[in-house]
């Protein structure tokens, strides 16, 4: 039962992370820091966009907290543990699978499907205004039919 409360952290995080994620991207990507976030509805050049900033923001503030807790394995490496996760499938779902930053993959799941979708129409504009769709892992139903 050791395993509860760590699992429990993990999981948590990883729920928070999406509904965060959905907010910044939504009212502060498409808002204040539109001008960082807009090279992310570009055309890449090269393999990073000044996006990333982000993504690196957020695995520093997961190392720091895996760095803080990691001698007693309290909350904050537990916290950091599922920053870190989330960011993986951050990288796997958003990086690989649907922009293709590495070879791409196929797949016939109606929920990866789905997910493709809805970050499709997220992107079908190019402006800070007219996007939908700011989640990752959670979309609207009708990208799922």
């Amino acid at each position: 039962m050791e395993w509860l409360i760590p699992v429990s952290i993990i999981i948590s995080t990883i729920i928070i992370m999406e509904v965060l994620s959905w907010a910044m991207h939504k009212y502060l990507f498409h808002g204040p820091l539109w001008f960082i976030h807009k090279t992310h509805h570009q055309q890449r050049h090269g393999f990073f966009e000044l996006n990333d900033i982000f993504s690196f923001g957020f695995g520093a503030l997961a190392l720091w907290l895996l760095y803080s807790g990691h001698q007693n394995l309290n909350y904050k490496f537990w916290i950091g543990a599922g920053i870190s996760i989330y960011g993986i499938i951050y990288f796997i779902f958003h990086d690989w699978f649907i922009h293709n930053r590495l070879k791409a993959f196929k797949s016939e799941n109606k929920y990866l499907k789905g997910i493709r979708r809805a970050h499709k129409i997220h992107h079908k504009t190019t402006e800070k205004d007219g996007s939908e769709e700011f989640g990752l892992l959670v979309a609207s139903k009708k990208y799922f039919k």
